[in-house]
């Protein structure tokens, strides 16, 4: 199953988005998560993929409030990550709703909590990993680790992860297309579930990863494009349709 996940990302309460990760270039889209979050599941969206951006910056969770009330009053399946650095936080969104959390820069800073979570809680924890240049980025991509994406990957599959979701930061609010390679190369590594983040622009970029769906690329989080107006949502449920 090919997974479209429209993404909501959240600033000041807002829907924006940034180039490449860089919060001084930052365009407002909305100001309301939750209308966003409606628009989107009313085209027939299933997922919902929320990052809180201040959270991710501020190491706490900081617009918790929209992610909790799109769980709670919407017919559709969110995951969230940005801010999520203890178990509390983790146990707080999946208590209220949430379907998945995704724990990133912790996978790097703090790898036991994160493996403890993997082992508490399952497939209900999805790992992001945003890599430059082969290397995983942490702390809202302010830093370069020494750690390479499939060997992270590698590690925190046979720790239990069923789900990843790999962003390449060069590709990410660009428009430039996903970098394929890197994502197959990731999920044929753990042999595990691979979200492709980053980079689409096109309905078919969305075409082009399904067709990797039996190696184990299992959806795309589409932002920008939907922004800006390149496709809808209902339009890049139709192009991965079997």
């Amino acid at each position: 199953m090919f997974t479209i996940y429209p993404a909501i990302d959240m600033r000041d309460g807002k829907c924006v988005r940034l180039v490449q990760g860089d919060y001084n270039q930052e365009t407002v889209y909305g100001h309301s998560p939750v209308e966003m979050a409606r628009s989107f599941v009313s085209q027939g969206a299933t997922w919902i993929h929320m990052v809180d951006l201040d959270g991710a910056k501020e190491g706490r969770r900081v617009n918790d409030a929209f992610v909790v009330e799109v769980a709670q009053t919407l017919a559709v399946n969110v995951q969230i990550g940005g801010g999520i650095r203890t178990e509390e936080d983790v146990a707080y969104y999946l208590e209220q709703g949430v379907a998945r959390v995704i724990l990133g820069s912790a996978a790097i800073s703090n790898p036991s909590f994160v493996k403890a979570m993997l082992r508490t809680y399952g497939e209900r924890i999805v790992i992001g990993i945003d890599a430059k240049n082969g290397f995983v980025a942490t702390e809202g991509w302010t830093h370069t680790s020494t750690i390479e994406a499939v060997e992270l990957g590698k590690q925190l599959a046979d720790a239990g992860a069923e789900t990843f979701i790999f962003t390449d930061i060069a590709t990410d609010g660009m428009l430039s297309g996903p970098n394929i390679e890197a994502v197959v190369r990731l999920a044929k590594a753990t042999n595990k579930r691979v979200i492709a983040s980053g980079g689409i622009r096109s309905l078919d970029d969305l075409r082009a990863l399904k067709q990797f769906e039996n190696e184990g690329v299992a959806g795309a989080i589409v932002g920008k494009a939907l922004y800006t107006g390149k496709f809808t949502v209902a339009e890049a449920l139709k192009a991965v349709e079997q």
